[in-house]
């Protein structure tokens, strides 16, 4: 059912003070018995801790050594931060698919396994169709915590002050779940300064958090047109696939064509949403080991490259719009502390979805590997740069951070993820903190143009 908010609700967060100074990486998931084995496989529709892991044991934990200035005098002056909605339920499409595959596991499956009688007499299909891609609890504490950890990270832009002041702006996409994120982060920072007596206002902008509905040429070429993903459809047919479902089948003890790829995608979006949901380890997770994990990870993945990413040029081109918004707020921002004033909008918060950052990233130039993802180079793939797991869960963000650093030093910081990335083809800058005119330059041939209207031609007027 959909989320909905009262003004009366109040949320207690336990604020630690100063920060977390001990941050693992490498937890091991084998021995907790509420995560999945396969859990860091999920692509889209994984958890953000499994990309933090740390966050697992402190889910306010933040360790500003991670920012890394050139000098003391560096001080930030502006952060835009580009973020995917929360944790969400599955949409109708895959509900759907979901009740296929439970009737037959219900009718149909045999074997004396513990995890099939599960399924079979305890777990009922509780999905329905009118959830559609809502926000759930789960999704709305992703927002809220994470609006904890950057005003921890960046205490000085994300206060009290600033917000009261009216310097920190929000920008949704119009669906639901994206609208409930805002409120949700918003409400992260009203809750932690106590804030009662005030409300704080955002604007919905399907043109910049959703412009791939409305640019003409890739709804037309990508979006509506099933050739776009035949490398997509090649490998749902292939032998890795293949493979997977048998092995399904086997598992259930059903015939191998009772299982379709449609079916294993079910399957393994049960897992992956009973886990994101209410980190339960469903038993609809033992339908898939390690390496079936890797394949179905792989077909996300495939899918992501070909429809949002580096398939065809008008993907990332579709994101031109959302690209000027954001140096245009880097350069106001330059341009007002070059002139001894404040900074009118010291942090711009940016709410919409996969399909928003990815596109972004990949005009940025992010995760691209030396050869294309396609049907056939699976196995040559598995150390790929390009991991939807790794790069988009819910609540992925994207954190372009503009210091001054004096004399008229001014540099700029991207954060995928609350991590440090460096933008390709600046890796000889000075680690990730690179001069903003050096970004500029090496971006300079899509500031100059990637104008949205034209890329986004159906057809285009010859030169």
């Amino acid at each position: 059912m959909p989320i909905v908010f009262w003004k009366t609700i109040v949320v207690h967060f336990t604020i630690l003070t100063g920060v977390c100074c001990c941050f693992r990486n490498d937890v091991n998931h084998g021995g907790n018995p509420n995560i999945p084995a396969i859990a860091k496989y999920f692509s889209t529709k994984g958890r953000y801790e499994e990309v933090n892991p740390y966050l697992i044991e402190d889910i306010l934990a933040v360790n500003r050594s991670i920012l890394q200035p050139p000098s003391a005098k560096c001080r930030e002056i502006h952060v835009t931060a580009i973020i995917r909605h929360g944790t969400r339920y599955p949409t109708s499409k895959n509900v759907k698919k979901m009740q296929k595959l439970y009737e037959l596991v219900k009718s149909r499956a045999s074997g004396q396994e513990s995890w099939l009688r599960e399924i079979q007499t305890q777990w009922t299909m509780w999905y329905t169709e009118d959830m559609d891609g809502r926000l759930v609890q789960k999704g709305v504490n992703d927002h809220k915590h994470l609006a904890v950890r950057l005003s921890k990270l960046f205490p000085s832009l994300i206060s009290e002050e600033k917000l009261r002041g009216g310097f920190i702006k929000f920008i949704t996409s119009s669906k639901h779940r994206c609208v409930n994120s805002t409120l949700s982060f918003k409400a992260g920072l009203t809750e932690l300064w106590a804030i009662t007596d005030k409300e704080f206002d955002h604007a919905v902008n399907d043109a910049l958090m959703r412009f791939f509905d409305q640019c003409t040429r890739f709804v037309e070429e990508v979006d509506n047109n099933p050739s776009a993903l035949s490398e997509v459809d090649k490998f749902k047919q292939g032998p890795e696939m293949r493979r997977v479902t048998e092995k399904i089948a086997d598992r259930l003890r059903v015939p191998y064509n009772n299982i379709t790829d449609d079916m294993a995608e079910a399957a393994f979006y049960l897992c992956a949403y009973e886990f994101a949901i209410k980190t339960v380890n469903s038993p609809w997770c033992r339908l898939f080991d390690e390496v079936d994990a890797q394949v179905m990870e792989y077909a996300n993945d495939l899918k992501q490259f070909w429809k949002r990413a580096y398939g065809y040029d008008i993907n990332s081109k579709s994101s031109c719009i959302l690209f000027h918004d954001l140096f245009s707020r880097l350069n106001k921002a330059a341009s007002e502390n070059k002139s001894g004033q404040q900074v009118t909008e010291a942090v711009t918060v940016q709410v919409g979805h996969a399909e928003t950052l990815l596109p972004l990233l990949t005009l940025l130039g992010f995760f691209k590997d030396s050869d294309a993802l396609t049907s056939t180079n699976y196995a040559t793939q598995t150390q790929r740069s390009f991991r939807t797991s790794h790069m988009l869960p819910y609540a992925a963000n994207l954190l372009l951070v503009l210091y001054d650093c004096g004399g008229g030093d001014l540099r700029l910081q991207p954060l995928l993820n609350e991590k440090p990335v460096t933008f390709p083809g600046l890796t000889d800058q000075q680690a990730s903190l690179p001069l903003y005119q050096d970004v500029k330059d090496h971006y300079r041939e899509l500031l100059q143009g990637c104008d949205f209207e034209t890329e986004c031609q159906l057809f285009k007027s010859p030169a």
